[in-house]
This record gives C-alpha cells, sequence and structure tokens, in this order.
C-alpha cells in the first residue's frame, strides 16, 4: 500500500493500474490478456473515496477478492504520486461521505455509534478503519483491528493526520490474544459475511469474551453473497437469532440498512 512506486503506475501481482494524462475517454477502463489485468484510468484526487470500490467493481468485475484490492490500491496510489497524499486524500474524502451521509455505509455508521456503550471500543474486521475513525475522533478509546497487517500499518499512519489517537492490531478477529473484558463495546460490522458459520461464531465467541458490556454485530442482508467483495455466506433475521442464542447472553435481533444482533451482559 505504501511501497514506493512509479508516479502515475502501480503494478503487483498481476494486475497493473496506469492513469492517462489526457482530458478525454472513459473513467475507467480495462484490459484483459494472458492472465492479467490492467486497469487505465482518468481519475482526479476528488475521485478517491470509498464508492470508488463500487466503480471498480462494476467496471473490472474482479475475479478474486485479491485482484479486486489491488485494482483498489492501485488507483489509490496512481492518482496522487505521493503515497502518503494519496491515503490521506483517500481517507479525508471517505471521511467526510459517511459524516454527511453521501454513502451507503453512512447509516450503518450511524446506527452503530448509537448502539456504543462505555468509553472504549474493540471494533473487529476493521478494513480501512473508517468506523474506528469516526468513534476515536469524538474522544473514545479505541483499538482497530483486521487480519491484514498492511491495512493496520496504513490506518496507525494516517490517523494523526485525521485527528484521532487509536491503537491498531493485526490479528485472527476469532483469537485477538486480546485480555477477558477489554473494552466496553466490541463491534464486527460487516464482517461475519467474509467468513463461514463455524468461523463466524468463533468471532461471536471472541467478541463477547472481549466485551464487558455490549457486542454489536451489523451484516448486509442479500439474496446471494457478493463474491466481489468476498462475501460468503447470507444472514436473515432468524440466523442472527439462532446466532444471539447460541451465547447464552440477552440479545436483541433488528433491521436497518441490513441486520443487527446485538447482545448485553
Amino acid at each position: 500500500m505504501l511501497a514506493p512506486q512509479r508516479p502515475g503506475t502501480w503494478s503487483d501481482g498481476t494486475v497493473t493500474v496506469s492513469r492517462s494524462a489526457g482530458p478525454d475517454g472513459a473513467l475507467v477502463t480495462v484490459e484483459r490478456a494472458g492472465g492479467r489485468v490492467h486497469l487505465r484510468h482518468r481519475l482526479r484526487p476528488e475521485h478517491l473515496r470509498d464508492s470508488l470500490a463500487a466503480r471498480l467493481a462494476a467496471v473490472a468485475a474482479p475475479r478474486t477478492v485479491d485482484e479486486f484490492e489491488r485494482l483498489v490500491v492501485g488507483a489509490v496510489r496512481s492518482t496522487v504520486d505521493a503515497a502518503d497524499s494519496a491515503w490521506l486524500t483517500y481517507y479525508r474524502n471517505s471521511l467526510a461521505d459517511l459524516e454527511f451521509g453521501c454513502t451507503p455505509f453512512a447509516p450503518v455508521h450511524r446506527r452503530a455509534e448509537d448502539l456504543l456503550l462505555g468509553a472504549s471500543l474493540l471494533d473487529l474486521g476493521s478494513c480501512f478503519g473508517f468506523f474506528a475513525l469516526r468513534a476515536a475522533r469524538r474522544g473514545r478509546r479505541v483499538t482497530a483491528s483486521d487480519l491484514c497487517p498492511g491495512t493496520m500499518d496504513l490506518l496507525a499512519r494516517v490517523a494523526p493526520d485525521l485527528g484521532a489517537t487509536l491503537r491498531t492490531l493485526a490479528a485472527d478477529a476469532a483469537a485477538t490474544g486480546l485480555p477477558d473484558g477489554y473494552a466496553d463495546t466490541v463491534t464486527a460490522l460487516h464482517l461475519l459475511e467474509h467468513v463461514p458459520p463455524p468461523a463466524g461464531r468463533a468471532i461471536l465467541a471472541e467478541a463477547v469474551r472481549l466485551a464487558r458490556r455490549r457486542v454489536i454485530v451489523a451484516v448486509p442482508y442479500e439474496d446471494e453473497p457478493d463474491a466481489r467483495y468476498g462475501h460468503v455466506r447470507t444472514f436473515t433475521a432468524t440466523a442472527l437469532r439462532e446466532l444471539g442464542a447460541t451465547t447464552g447472553l440477552d440479545f436483541s435481533v433488528s433491521e436497518h440498512h441490513g441486520g443487527w444482533l446485538v447482545l448485553d451482559r
């Protein structure tokens, strides 16, 4: 994510992304040949935001999650030459969209924030860490956790420039290594749809172990798992109730731009 690259071009494995200098032509085009994919674009800094991922998914039809992630990273890195500036642009634009409700995920963040209890938060499966940053900028003690060390390194690097103080942890959400009762609230927002049911139950058990007061789970409701984003299973309200019942805690299930499972001690 931060490795040096030639300005205007980013390449990793079978994925190459390059910026076109001229003003004409499609904003994004994709060519495939010999097992490689080359994305050419005319993106400008104002295009760098979380919603860009959906545009890239629609145009490029990525064949694997890994390819999709490389396309997103390449688009960011090839649009603004300096790595730190590129990612700060991406974060600032994305956070502004989330704050002002200009993205489909904004209602999920607002609902999750309303459900938080206590002063400390552990966010499992943070990915880029937008929700963790939101909570930290509002004064909570936040630990963001994700399986990908590179993403956590990036989040730690940009957080100070975004007005946030938080801890980052690269760890499996089902085995964080953190002590019992680590945080008042533990969140798993749009995480469980990425793992099969046994792993989902293990993640929930870990969240329950780590939470002093509350666990918040949010999932999308889909007819079929969206493989472009690495989804491997779907959820219903019934499935969430069955999952909550495995914990032995009081819980509630509701719907708001997807499904919600909230467990309380």
